[in-house]
């Protein structure tokens, strides 16, 4: 799964599977939902993003997390809310 968010346009894009969208569904305002060819959800854009949620906090919850990537600029990241440290 990746967080994919765009400031010139305030949309986060969260992708479920690197397979093309061939179908979109509007499921409420701003909110759109993308299916591929077999009709799995593949993504959901959301417009206008920074106010549906925080964009400063990504919490994880239930889930086991085997592999973390994290691009562009991170200021703090923290491991059971402790601060983790660059090269740990």
């Amino acid at each position: 799964m990746k967080f994919h968010y765009y400031a010139e346009t305030d949309s986060l894009y969260i992708e479920f599977s690197s397979n093309p969208s061939i179908d979109s569904k509007e499921a409420a305002p701003g909110v759109v939902l993308d299916f591929d060819t077999e009709g799995r959800l593949v993504g959901i854009d959301i417009d206008h993003a920074s106010t549906v949620t925080s964009l400063t906090r990504l919490d994880v919850a239930g889930l086991t997390v085997s592999n973390l990537s994290l691009s562009q600029s991170t200021s703090c990241l923290r491991l059971r809310g402790k601060p983790i440290e660059s090269g740990s």
